[in-house]
């Protein structure tokens, strides 16, 4: 009877810790009846310490602005590079500032994008013809987060766009595994003085769209835990190996103990 009866337990066993509900699986649910007016300025990242950024500037007379285009000096961040040799890198020291030909230092930590193009041209103009209008372009190159716990493909993800979504980053993670836990993702996000907090989201809600932390910052760690289940089968399957490696012993102890008896018979 035991032996007709432990597949079946075995069998049940496996149906339940692979059973989950649509209402714990399912993204956004009901996102139709969700107004979406209020994320629409939510994804600008802003620029931190460590960022390399990508500065170009041009203008109706180029000549006038080529000397902003060039490496100066002893101006270590700024190396000639990219397309066509017409692109130029800066790195954000510690303290959140740029070291930029003939300006000098430029303080942009805190400052969106469009913010460091507006910052750099009103300090370029007394440089320049009144005549001048200069564009600045402004690229944040290092847009890098962290992908934790029950994902296809965790590990250090970069994106190649500076708009990336926590739907996104699940995305390039491999989605979240079935045993993960949707309803609770842990996001950790570093200030620019390297404080870091911790946000919890819901990834079945459409209003985790309004959240601040929905569009992810550059060196985000997002964390999926396991559900209960996985939990519960973890701590079965490292109980069961104990028992098993104990029962394992035991049996050889007395395999060795009933040979040495019968020996001495």
């Amino acid at each position: 009877m035991k032996k007709i009866i432990i597949p079946f337990v075995a069998i049940a066993a496996l149906l339940l810790t692979g059973c989950a509900s649509p209402k714990k699986i399912a993204y956004l649910q009901h996102a139709e009846d969700y107004t979406y007016d209020e994320t629409r300025y939510q994804h600008n990242i802003k620029v931190m310490p460590k960022d390399n950024l990508t500065i170009y500037v041009t203008a109706t007379d180029q000549e006038a602005v080529s000397i902003f285009n060039k490496h100066y000096g002893n101006n270590r961040n700024v190396y000639e590079g990219g397309i066509g040799g017409s692109l130029y890198s800066y790195a954000v020291d510690d303290d959140g500032t740029i070291n930029f030909p003939i300006i000098g230092r430029i303080k942009v930590e805190g400052l969106t994008r469009l913010q460091c193009e507006q910052l750099i041209g009103d300090k370029l103009r007394p440089y320049l013809a009144e005549s001048e209008n200069p564009v600045v372009t402004v690229r944040i190159n290092s847009f890098h987060f962290t992908m934790l716990g029950e994902v296809g493909s965790p590990g250090v993800k970069t994106s190649g766009r500076e708009k990336c979504s926590l739907l996104d980053a699940i995305a390039m993670a491999g989605d979240i595994g079935i045993q993960g836990k949707r309803e609770n993702i842990m996001l950790i996000r570093e200030a620019a003085d390297g404080g870091k907090s911790v946000h919890r989201l819901n990834i079945l809600d459409p209003n985790i769209m309004k959240s601040p932390y929905f569009y992810l910052q550059q060196n985000d760690v997002i964390y999926v835990e396991p559900n209960s289940i996985k939990k519960t089968n973890a701590s079965i399957g490292t109980s069961t190996h104990l028992w098993f490696s104990l029962a394992s012993v035991l049996v050889s102890s007395a395999t060795l103990v009933v040979n040495v008896i019968n020996k001495t018979k």
